[in-house]
């Protein structure tokens, strides 16, 4: 029998506290509180849709194959029947070489962007044609013995399996093995029906489910290899949908007429879970199982749609804010400066207007030497050891003063060229950084670049905005809502231009973000006009929202140059106009379980 010494190498430790730092799974007895004790992390409980990056061109009844992080597009109709292969990153599609031959309605399997089988479809009439793609070309190979339209199916380049679909004199029934040279027909389906949808990892396992009897259908089917038993219908009978998962653990999504219904199969019974963002029909999907990592994406459909949704499964990390030291002096409009949760540099703000600076440690803010001018509604970038601050407020307005910080005191350096308050600021110390929109005169779309001693005018943002929530570098940046009014559009910046992209969830303002680049970035807090504590995290293609901060609150900034730890600190809210409260955020957290032995 296995041991708890034998499993984790040590045995159960007495602590008169709990241990600062316990690993996973450890247990350990605390004698002040007289019991067991032991930490295991958050995941999610069911999984939600995301956004990911759209197709170069929308399309319905297109063949599918592989992950969210590698994914394959190919045929279908934009009208009409297309050829046009795309190959997904995770992050957006790339057009690719055409299939030799231009179908719509057709089938797909593949594990991954660079090896694929696209089968039957029509081009018009029905075709047989296979073609195998090894990441670069399509090539004929064998075809089916079955022409067909309307086929669905799954598994690998080498090991497939195509079943249904519509051919002369009507429905389908007809199942196919493909082994990586040849298809061979297998036990047919107890049902034969077409705008079905299916799922499979290989050609000894799979799992059909909806489709057209002609009437909208839920029967679901699996197949062990041999042949196929009915199980537990869908709970909503429907056709022209879509599935993405195993014979065990998959998605079926989407349906006609335009529907976000997505529901979850765990090998036994089928449970409706989180819709889709766009409603549609006739699109396509792909993935591997229906939990963390499973990988299932859904693309085009509807009315030549291009959008992309990405499917995060249970079993995802939760991340979280926890609370930490305060600051010595609350205050809100701040500038803030970072790297992580462990360190960080706050400066300025108000009431009233401040030139104090406080430095963190990962517990406790400790006061360190003044700005030189006191002001608020001002920002800033870098680390807590090489920070820059610049803009703001004194009185007067519209300040262009800028200060640098080397750890230990703050000197004046180059002015910006438009001074302005409520911009925003990012980079990733003292020596590089962006100034992004705010207010002079009016509000601003202005940008500036600091090379480290000067700042240079270069590319607007495409809409003037102030207090939006900004991180990343000085070559990969993101700008995310703010105001007037609650804004809830997305710029990126590429280190020379500004292009929109997709919008929070929650519009709003005076927000606080912080980030890596311009795919990997978190916005949290502000005002939609109410205050809010609601945390989005964006992957490069949509936003997503995570766990709440615990204290809501606006006109803060963020700091961390990263997603997986960042730092929030002062603000306010209607109850208090300079709060001291500051709170860490871990992409992953655990919870601490007591066994009480009373």
């Amino acid at each position: 029998m296995a041991t708890y010494l034998g499993t984790h190498g040590s045995r159960i430790q007495n602590y008169t506290t709990d241990p600062d730092n316990p690993n996973t799974g450890e247990v350990w007895y605390n004698d002040t509180s007289n019991a067991l004790k032991f930490q295991y992390p958050n995941v999610t409980s069911t999984g939600a849709w995301s956004s990911g990056g759209n197709l170069n061109t929308g399309r319905v009844n297109a063949g599918a194959a592989g992950v969210k992080t590698s994914g394959l597009i190919f045929g279908g109709k934009t009208p009409p029947s297309t050829a046009i292969t795309e190959s997904y990153n995770g992050t957006s599609w790339t057009e690719v070489n055409d299939l030799n031959t231009a179908r719509e309605s057709l089938g797909g399997a593949g594990a991954n962007n660079t090896a694929a089988l696209a089968f039957g479809g029509n081009n018009p009439g029905n075709t047989a044609a296979t073609e195998l793609w090894g990441g670069t070309n399509w090539t004929n190979v064998n075809s089916l013995n079955t022409a067909r339209q309307l086929i669905v199916g799954g598994g690998t380049s080498t090991a497939a399996l195509g079943f249904g679909g519509l051919a002369s004199p009507g429905r389908q029934a007809v199942t196919e093995a493909w082994n990586g040279s040849n298809w061979t027909e297998v036990a047919d389906l107890n049902t034969a029906r077409y705008y079905l949808a299916g799922t499979a990892v290989n050609n000894t396992e799979g799992l059909a489910f909806g489709g057209n009897l002609p009437a909208a259908s839920a029967l679901t089917e699996f197949y062990n290899g041999t042949n196929w038993t009915e199980v537990a219908d869908l709970n909503t009978a429907r056709f022209a949908l879509a599935g993405g998962g195993s014979a065990t653990s998959a998605l079926a999504f989407g349906a006609e007429p335009a529907s976000a219904l997505t529901e979850q199969w765990n090998g036994t019974s089928w449970t409706e879970v989180a819709d889709l963002a766009t409603a549609r029909y006739e699109l396509m999907g792909s993935g591997i199982s229906n939990s963390f990592g499973g990988g299932i994406f859904a693309a085009g459909g509807g009315s030549y749609l291009t959008a992309t949704e990405e499917w995060t499964g249970a079993g995802a990390p939760v991340g979280a804010w926890a609370t930490s030291g305060n600051l010595n002096t609350g205050r809100s409009t701040s500038g803030t400066a970072g790297t992580g949760n462990a360190t960080g540099l706050v400066f300025g703000g108000l009431p009233p207007t401040t030139a104090k600076t406080e430095s963190y440690n990962g517990t406790n803010w400790t006061e360190v030497a003044d700005l030189n001018t006191a002001r608020n509604a001002m920002t800033g970038a870098g680390t807590a050891t090489a920070a820059l601050a610049f803009g703001g407020t004194g009185p007067p307005p519209a300040l262009a003063i800028t200060e640098l910080w080397n750890g230990s005191n703050w000197t004046e350096v180059a002015d910006l060229n438009t001074g302005r308050s409520s911009l925003r600021g990012t980079g990733a110390n003292n020596t590089a950084a962006l100034a992004i929109g705010g207010y002079d005169s009016s509000v601003s779309a202005k940008t500036e670049l600091w090379n480290g001693s000067n700042w240079t005018a270069v590319n607007d943002m495409n809409s003037a905005k102030d207090y939006v929530g900004a991180g990343g570098t000085t070559t990969s940046a993101i700008a995310a809502g703010g105001g007037p009014g609650t804004k809830n559009d997305t710029e990126i910046w590429n280190g020379t231009n500004w292009t929109e992209t997709h919008n929070l969830n929650t519009g709003r303002y005076q927000l606080a973000g912080t980030g890596a680049s311009n795919t990997d970035a978190i916005v949290f807090g502000g005002l939609t006009p109410a205050v809010t504590a609601k945390t989005e995290q964006w992957n490069g293609s949509g936003w997503t929202e995570v766990a709440d901060l615990n204290t809501a609150r606006g006109a803060m900034q963020g700091s961390g140059n990263s997603t997986t730890a960042a730092l929030a600190a002062g603000g306010e809210n209607p109850s208090t106009s300079a709060l001291a409260n500051t709170e860490e955020w871990n992409s992953s957290s655990v919870t601490t379980k007591t066994v009480s032995t009373d």
